[in-house]
């Protein structure tokens, strides 16, 4: 079911595994929700170089039973774009913006790409990894580029409580650990894009050896999410000089931090005393 908060948001996750015709509906109601809410079906189609029939299959796809119900929708997303503010407040950035501009900008796609991501979780998706993690003899994470960085922040983390946890970053260095595994054990994949074939084979690796497998990534319908148990979706957008993989990497640590905080909390005081030791080391040492 979607909320007026995360329709766009998964209209923007879908929208690659659609056919090209319905790419540029998708398109269209990302870009102006209000004004697509108030077109009629012809309208649309029109406006789209498409037709009335292609505008149904777009909305099917989306989970809606209809034209209408879409309309309903896209009019009730608008209406709480207005009432936070955001749609004041564009994303693309100019060869002609201020500084002032730039930095409203970069705020606001980062700011979204958290309040979006975590709207959009599935709760009981991420309970059952929380529930795999805590009983999990060991755990990998693969992640290259930008998503190298959230591997490495999750590995620390749960490294703090206890965990017995590997980050690689390392394409050979993950796909021999992941042939290491065995059931039991959890592999992370995290990318953006779902793309990234280093980190598609490493989870794959680590799935045909029985392991649980979790992706981490922006579009559910992407080949990461073919070779992972359970997929934890993120919400960021791309923008101009690729500002969105910025916002992408918050994304993904947004939903770090709600795995990392749901694992520490089902032990309690163990995680206290954990964090309260690691502290006490480095003190001296800042």
């Amino acid at each position: 079911m979607h909320t007026p908060q995360t329709l766009l948001a998964h209209v923007r996750a879908l929208t690659p595994n659609l056919a090209p015709a319905e790419q540029r509906v998708a398109a269209a109601v990302v870009s102006d929700p209000a004004g697509v809410s108030a077109k009629t079906i012809s309208e649309l189609a029109e406006a789209c170089r498409t037709s009335g029939t292609t505008v149904i299959r777009f909305c099917r796809a989306m989970g809606f039973p209809g034209y209408p119900e879409l309309r309903l929708a896209l009019a009730a997303a608008a209406q709480a774009g207005r009432e936070t503010g955001w749609e004041d407040i564009g994303s693309d950035i100019g060869p002609h913006d201020t500084l002032d501009e730039v930095i409203k900008k970069i705020a606001h796609a980062d700011a979204r790409a958290v309040e979006e991501t975590g709207a959009q979780l599935d709760q009981d998706t991420l309970g059952k990894v929380v529930d795999a993690v805590v009983r999990a003899r060991r755990i990998d994470i693969y992640g290259v580029g930008a998503s190298a960085f959230v591997a490495l922040d999750l590995q620390q983390k749960l490294h703090r409580i206890e965990r017995i946890v590997y980050a690689w970053p390392d394409p050979h260095s993950a796909v021999t650990s992941a042939a290491l595994l065995k059931r039991g054990d959890v592999a992370i994949g995290i990318s953006h894009t779902g793309m990234t074939a280093d980190t598609v084979g490493s989870l794959a690796e680590a799935r045909a050896n029985q392991a649980t497998t979790v992706a981490i990534t922006n579009f559910p319908g992407s080949p990461i999410a073919s070779v992972a148990d359970y997929v934890l979706t993120t919400a960021a957008r791309e923008t101009t000089f690729r500002s969105g993989a910025m916002a992408s990497r918050i994304a993904a640590l947004t939903v770090v931090d709600c795995l990392f905080v749901a694992v520490a909390q089902r032990n309690y005081k163990q995680t206290l005393r954990a964090l309260e030791r690691t502290y006490a080391a480095v003190k001296a040492r800042r």
